[in-house]
């Protein structure tokens, strides 16, 4: 009994990097999706303006995610501060 209490428990320890990897991957991909939709110029950029409506959490951490004050965030680095 021991042994398979073990053998399940590995099984689950190893099961939980591939679960959170397939989390990443969909939070990604509706990252992709959402910015995309609120990109309304289609220049890959998203402004504090644009994202006000579309996207309020990235509205509200907006100067957080563009530390560098250029007046935009790009899906990568949204999906950056996502992941951390």
């Amino acid at each position: 009994m021991k042994m398979s209490s073990l053998a399940l428990a590995l099984s689950i320890l190893m099961a939980a990097p591939i679960l959170a990897h397939a989390d990443e991957a969909s939070r990604d991909q509706e990252i992709v999706e959402r910015f995309a939709k609120c990109d309304t110029n289609k220049d890959g950029k998203l402004t504090k303006e644009e994202a006000k409506g579309c996207m309020p959490r990235i509205y509200s951490n907006f100067s957080y995610i563009d530390s560098s004050g250029k007046g935009y965030v790009t899906v990568a680095e949204i999906q950056a501060m996502a992941n951390r």
